[in-house]
């Protein structure tokens, strides 16, 4: 469904001050949309979930060749009508969302330390767990449909880092709550996976880039980052300096990447050079864990982290909190870039004093205009429509962590 919207955003003048939320009007936003979660017990339709079409699938000359995939993922992921009942998507469960859905229920434990936030914590942690895949070294996860980018083709079910990462990020938040092995020795599994099966499509003696996928190597400086990130924080449980010792090199790997204004694209090769929010803030999310988790930031990351950061928040905002999409271009606003932006602005807190606001302003702007009444938030807002699917990882998932994380700090 789409309806007219704003053909311009408005720039704020810098000096206006922000609309500050209530803890209480948060908490309204957080409890309806985990509700809206629950009862449709966390599953639902995701951006690139198109080649789970039924209708797709009956059609061999169209499933098996790489245009048509791309071409049939692309058509669903831009139009503004949601096709997929017509098209017979399924709802589904994504591991990446279950993953996001986790961690905000722990944020929650964290913040209340209620029964019912710890029950769901580890209902949602069971069914990560149960999702895993058996890879030849060690656990992982992946997507739950057939995805087809310009880099690769990755089946539903393959092991693929991005979801493997965030899996372990719950499971490490986990272990460190509730102090069970269980939640440790599937954190420590992925790392196996990491150092086992993914590519090094790039190595030397202090850097190193994990690939996506086992299948092909790829530069991709978030997901490589990601990697980093779980063998920091599994080693800062376990004690292995090995895992950091990895960790720091593909720390090193981005960090020698960065642009001279300070941003990063996505990627290292040359159809990779854009400069989005979201992907932005990952990367600056992983450096920042990484070098807590070692117990190490010396200039080279110190500077790193102040020069991204510094390009991410003049470069990414308006005033009145609106997270534009690209450096160049705030459409579309997307729910995606909001939530991620507010994780990131929670989790860099310590280095900007302005963040924890800057946080909420973004919440303010995201709960105005890309909130359904329902208690869902929309996918995104275009130049002329608002594109209203209620995408379960994509929007819901994200959102609920990030207003759970916002909330954790009061």
């Amino acid at each position: 469904m789409v309806d007219a919207g704003p053909a311009t955003p408005t720039r704020v003048q810098a000096d206006t001050p922000s609309v500050s939320l209530m803890v209480s009007e948060l908490e309204s936003v957080y409890e309806s949309l985990s509700r809206w979660c629950r009862e449709r017990d966390y599953a639902g339709h995701d951006p690139f979930d198109a080649l789970n079409s039924r209708l797709f699938q009956a059609a061999p000359l169209l499933r098996h060749s790489s245009a048509a995939r791309l071409v049939w993922t692309q058509l669903f992921k831009r139009s503004p009508v949601n096709f997929r009942a017509l098209a017979l998507v399924p709802a589904g469960k994504n591991p990446k969302g279950t993953a996001l859905f986790a961690l905000a229920a722990l944020a929650r434990f964290r913040t209340h330390g209620r029964e019912e936030d710890e029950g769901e914590a580890r209902a949602l942690l069971d069914e990560l767990l149960a999702a895993r895949l058996d890879t030849p070294s060690g656990a992982a996860w992946g997507y739950n449909f057939d995805w087809q980018s310009r880099n690769f083709y990755a089946p539903a079910g393959t092991p693929t880092l991005v979801p493997t990462a965030f899996a372990a990020r719950a499971l490490v938040e986990a272990a460190q709550i509730f102090g069970e092995a269980k939640y440790t020795d599937a954190a420590h599994s992925a790392c196996d996976f990491i150092l086992r099966d993914l590519p090094r499509s790039a190595e030397t003696e202090d850097e190193i880039c994990f690939s996506y996928i086992p299948q092909k190597p790829t530069r991709i400086f978030n997901a490589s980052l990601l990697a980093g990130e779980t063998l920091a924080s599994v080693g800062a449980i376990t004690g292995e300096r090995e895992l950091c010792d990895f960790a720091l090199r593909a720390a090193r790997y981005v960090m020698r990447r960065q642009r001279v204004d300070g941003s990063w694209p996505y990627g290292a090769e040359w159809y990779q050079s854009w400069v989005d929010n979201f992907h932005t803030a990952f990367v600056l999310v992983s450096l920042s864990r990484i070098t807590k988790a070692c117990g190490i930031e010396d200039e080279e990351s110190a500077r790193a982290l102040e020069r991204g950061c510094k390009f991410w928040r003049e470069s990414f905002f308006l005033a009145d909190g609106w997270p534009k999409y690209y450096d160049d271009n705030p459409y579309p606003a997307d729910i995606h870039s909001a939530a991620a932006a507010i994780v990131a602005l929670v989790e860099l807190r310590d280095r900007d004093d302005g963040a924890l606001e800057e946080a909420r302003r973004v919440a303010r702007w995201t709960i105005t205009n890309l909130r359904d009444r329902r208690g869902f938030f929309y996918y995104q807002r275009r130049r002329f429509h608002t594109v209203r699917t209620p995408y379960i990882r994509w929007a819901q998932a994200w959102m609920l962590y990030a207003l759970a994380r916002l909330l954790e700090e009061g």
